[in-house]
């Protein structure tokens, strides 16, 4: 119970002023004067005002309120890790129940986990204390290692206004080998060295030690992994190669260490995406037709391709007056394309083209070795196929997966997908295709050959009287596709309604380039919003399940959902960080699931250095319970010293809530008109004198 003196005024603050200024002079020059009653007549006005401002006496009754301290416990990846976590749980135990023995303290908790960019130890104890009126924080204990990822924010305005205590789990100096990327390209050019600097350390970053270098292992994706001896504690440059377009994923590991707190900062993954040179294309028209400028546009028209054209606009065979100088602006450079550079070129196209003299049969023997040896061919049928100067009866017939049996078809016909051109990537999804069983809406062609497929070439299209008109084939380790008509150039014209010509024809020469997303035999795995995406695109109906191998080691099995165009999906959550595999029993993929670099685990030595200014900050202390054990707890003054040798203090602040307030005139009714009566009385019978 507290007792207090207030004022609770009759009537508004400014007319009592006034009437004080009105009366206070006049008493004052009659004692100035020496008049009769001159005090008295002090005296009632004084009492007057008294009465005025009405003074009381306010009695509170008060309810002590407890203090609060909180305990703030760090459960993130690198508490996991040597016998920490069981040095958590007894310095938790401990420390709760002393905390329990003080009077008047109530205790909060909170648990903090690591995310994607560490552990957010300073947020969560500032998310924590929004929750806590300042004038009852005790204070606040972390038990951590003391790798908080957002220490700086302990440097602003969110210092706890009482005392931060750190007990520290772990042991003063520990070493630790850990693997640092660096640097590393996002992006690279497919078939080029490309340097990534890493950095092994084993104590403080860049910490040189001499003795046996490190070793560390280089795996790109399903590659022979390779390795090299690093020295400890130098930047060190490693270059590696993208070998395809798209993620490619390189695997860096580093062997154990002399001291070795966790494995997990060993590894490291490095994802460069491949990227093509620019393509260099090689097109040859055997002659000029209205199908040779639809070629050429679809070709120029991309920015990534060089394109090389030549058009034999007269055979050797034909006489007429036409000036030579007008037929062309250089000779046809056949040497240097068909034998000096024709391995530079990432497509050779044949577009109409007869043998006439012009490419001898050893420079088409080239091409032969050229497709064997990885490249792509392309051939846009001519006329009379079954001729004896096409090319199904040169060097290349061994390799085209087609040969005529008899002569081109001259009819009207729509081209129509197969159900292996339904799941084929270069011609599934075609626009206007329309559904299995359904026919195209596109425009019709009106010329093809008459050819037969070889065995285990793929017939992704076919035309009049059902017959082969889109044709392709793996040939050694490069690709053939053959179009059985040139007549593509009238849905780009806009024939009876048209269709997707400049779709097919991109989709063919990408495909014959081996570009990564038109594999029709291919396994992918993508990790996007939580989860892994596992995408199988098969020719064959019915994908098998998949077995998914987490970075832990386990391993589950995922039924995949076919569809029609050649893709069967399905999706595994995401629950772990780090490198994934898929197998579907003859292709493994990997993709990388989160921060692999481990932010968390980067740096898993337990270290005051993070955490001791904000410690500092506010009269708090950092030490490591391997040290000093478990402190005492004391409850301290605010203008105390919180800490010492052995123990740490508490906010002892003393806080209460009213609970009752109960108020008392000084100058109750009756006991003012008696005074001012009296005086009053006084004063007229002194004056009457």
């Amino acid at each position: 119970m507290t007792i207090g003196f207030d004022f609770a005024p009759l009537v508004d603050g400014w007319l009592i002023a006034g009437l004080a200024a009105l009366l206070l002079p006049l008493v004052a020059l009659a004692l100035a004067r020496r008049s009769r009653g001159g005090l008295l007549r002090l005296g009632l006005v004084l009492a007057v005002l008294a009465v005025l401002v009405n003074p009381i006496a306010s009695e509170e009754s008060r309810r002590p309120l407890s203090d609060i301290a909180l305990i703030a416990v760090d459960r993130s990846a690198s508490q996991g890790i040597a016998g920490r976590p069981a040095e958590t749980d007894t310095a938790l135990a401990g420390l709760k129940d002393r905390l329990a023995r003080q009077p008047g303290l109530e205790v909060r908790e909170i648990t903090i986990a690591s995310d994607a960019n560490g552990t957010p130890l300073v947020a969560a104890i500032q998310q924590a204390l929004a929750e806590i009126p300042q004038d009852r924080l005790a204070g606040v204990v972390a038990i951590s290692d003391g790798r908080a990822a957002d220490a700086a924010l302990a440097a602003g305005p969110g210092l706890p206004a009482a005392p931060l205590h750190l007990l520290a789990t772990g042991r003063p100096g520990e070493r630790d080998r850990r693997l640092t990327v660096l640097e590393a390209p996002s992006y690279a050019v497919i078939g080029k060295p490309v340097p990534i600097r890493i950095r092994i350390d084993e104590g403080e970053p860049g910490e040189r030690i001499a003795g046996v270098p490190a070793t560390v292992t280089i795996a790109a994706d399903d590659a022979v992994p390779v390795t090299r001896q690093v020295p400890v504690g130098e930047p060190t440059t490693i270059l590696v190669t993208p070998e395809k377009r798209g993620a490619n994923l390189f695997d860096l590991k580093v062997n154990e260490g002399p001291a070795e707190l966790t494995p997990a900062n060993n590894r490291a993954i490095v994802t460069v995406n491949g990227i093509r040179d620019r393509l260099r294309v090689l097109l040859v028209s055997g002659e000029p037709h209205m199908g040779e400028r639809a070629w050429r546009n679809i070709l120029k028209s991309d920015p990534s391709v060089d394109l090389v054209h030549f058009t034999i606009l007269r055979p050797p065979q034909k006489q007429d007056s036409t000036p030579v100088v007008e037929l062309s602006l250089i000779a046809f450079p056949t040497r240097e394309l068909f034998e000096e550079k024709l391995s530079e070129f990432d497509l050779v196209i044949f577009d109409r083209y007869r043998q006439r003299g012009i490419l001898p049969s050893n420079y088409l023997s080239n091409v032969v070795d050229y497709v064997q040896n990885g490249g792509a061919l392309m051939i846009a049928a001519s006329p009379d196929a079954d001729a004896p100067l096409s090319l199904y009866e040169s060097a290349l017939a061994n390799i085209l997966p087609a040969h005529p049996r008899g002569p081109d078809i001259v009819a009207p016909f729509r081209p129509a997908l197969t159900e292996a051109g339904r799941r084929h990537p270069v011609t599934a999804l075609l626009p206007h295709a329309g559904k299995p069983g359904e026919e195209a809406t596109w425009g019709r062609w009106l010329r093809m050959s008459n050819l037969e497929a070889r065995p285990g070439a793929v017939i992704a299209m076919t035309g009049a009287e059902g017959l082969p008109l889109l044709v392709l084939q793996r040939e050694g380790k490069g690709r053939v596709a053959l179009l059985a008509s040139d007549e593509a150039w009238l849905w780009q014209r806009g024939f009876e309604g048209g269709g997707p010509q400049a779709e097919l024809l991109r989709r063919i020469a990408h495909w014959s380039m081996q570009e990564p997303d038109l594999e029709e035999e291919v396994l992918r795995a993508t990790a996007r919003d939580g989860t892994i995406e596992i995408e199988r695109r098969s020719l064959t109906p019915g994908a098998p399940p998949v077995e998914v191998e987490s970075p832990s080691g386990k391993t589950r099995t995922v039924t995949l959902q076919d569809h029609p165009d050649g893709v069967a999906i399905g999706t595994v959550p995401a629950d772990e960080q780090g490198l994934w595999h898929v197998s579907d029993g003859t292709r493994v993929v990997s993709v990388a699931v989160g921060d692999t670099g481990g932010r968390e685990m980067a740096d898993v030595r337990a270290t005051l250095d993070l955490l001791a200014p904000a410690a500092e900050a506010t009269s708090g202390s950092a030490r490591f319970l391997a040290e000093s054990g478990l402190p005492e707890i004391r409850r301290v003054r605010p203008d105390r010293t919180m800490a010492g040798a052995g123990w740490l203090g508490l906010r002892q602040n003393g806080a209460y809530e009213v609970t009752a307030v109960s108020q008392v005139p000084l100058l109750p009714a009756a006991l003012a008109l008696i005074l001012l009566l009296g005086l009053l009385m006084t004063a007229w019978w002194r004056e009457g004198r």
